[in-house]
C-alpha cells in the first residue's frame, strides 16, 4: 500500500505539491471514490486512479512496448544522435526509463523500455532461457546446413561462443527466423554473416511471452497491458 500523493507524484506529471492541490480540490478519485487526503493508502496494482476523469497508470514501474524504427540508437541519451528516448513525452522521459537489451541502430521491432533493473535482468541473462525472436532479411539463402550450425552452436572468427539458437528459413529462404537465448552485440548479423549469409534487415518480432503489437506503427509507442506485465514479470523466477 502506497500514498495517493507518492503514486500520483512517482508518475513524474506532477510534484507531491501539487498533488496534494489537486487532492484538495477533489480531481483525484480511486475506484470511483474521491480521495480525501494525500496520505490515503491504495494498492498501486489494484487501484483505478483518475485526475480529472483521465486513468493514471501508478504500477511501481513502468513497462513500455515500442515499435523501433531504424535510424535511432537503443541507449538513455547521446551528444550526436537521437535515441529511442526521444521519441517518449517528457514525463516518462523523467521516469528514468532505458531499453531492455539493444537493438542496432538500424535494426526495427520490439523494444521494451522500463524501469525495472530485475525484469530486465531476467530477460536478459542466458541462464534464464528467455527467447528473442528475430525475422533477418539475408543475401543468399539460409539452408538445412545454417540451421544445424545455429543449431549446434558457433564459435564465431574471433573467439566468441554463441549459445545454441534458432534457425527457420522463411519461403525461398532468403528470409528466416532467429531465436536466440542471449543478446551478445550484433550476434544475429555475426552469426549470418559467418555463414556467408550477411544480414540486410533485421526486425526483433518478440521477447519472451511479449510480441509486438501489430497495430503498432514504427516510432509509436503504448503502455503494456495488465496482462503482459504480469506475465513478464513472472518470467524466470523459478529458473
Amino acid at each position: 500500500m502506497e500514498r495517493a500523493d507518492k503514486l500520483l507524484a512517482a508518475t513524474g506529471r506532477w510534484s507531491r505539491r501539487e498533488v496534494k492541490e489537486l487532492i484538495r480540490q477533489g480531481r483525484v478519485q480511486a475506484d470511483g471514490c474521491s480521495v480525501a487526503r494525500p496520505e490515503e493508502k491504495l494498492d498501486p496494482e489494484t487501484v483505478c486512479l483518475t485526475v480529472d476523469g483521465g486513468v493514471v497508470d501508478c504500477s511501481p514501474y513502468v513497462y513500455v512496448m515500442l515499435h523501433k524504427p531504424a535510424g535511432l540508437l537503443s541507449a538513455t541519451e547521446d551528444r550526436d544522435q537521437p535515441t529511442v528516448l526521444d521519441l517518449l513525452p517528457e514525463e516518462l522521459r523523467r521516469r528514468g526509463l532505458f531499453p531492455v537489451g539493444r537493438l542496432d541502430k538500424d535494426t526495427t521491432g520490439l523494444l521494451l523500455l522500463t524501469d525495472d533493473g530485475g525484469l530486465a535482468h531476467r530477460l536478459l541473462s542466458p541462464k534464464k532461457h528467455v527467447d528473442k525472436v528475430y525475422l533477418a532479411e539475408v543475401e543468399g539463402r539460409v539452408d538445412q546446413d545454417d540451421v544445424r550450425a545455429l543449431e549446434a552452436g558457433m564459435v564465431l572468427g574471433d573467439g566468441l561462443h554463441c549459445l545454441p539458437a534458432g534457425l527457420e528459413p522463411l519461403g525461398n529462404g532468403s528470409s528466416c527466423l532467429v531465436t536466440l537465448r542471449e543478446g551478445k552485440y550484433h550476434q544475429v548479423k555475426r552469426m549470418l554473416a559467418a555463414r556467408g549469409k550477411p544480414v540486410i534487415l533485421l526486425h526483433r518480432l518478440s521477447m519472451g511471452p511479449l510480441t509486438l503489437d501489430g497495430e503498432l506503427k514504427p516510432g509509436k509507442w503504448r503502455f503494456l497491458t495488465r496482462q503482459e506485465r504480469t506475465e513478464l514479470r513472472g518470467l524466470g523466477t523459478t529458473t
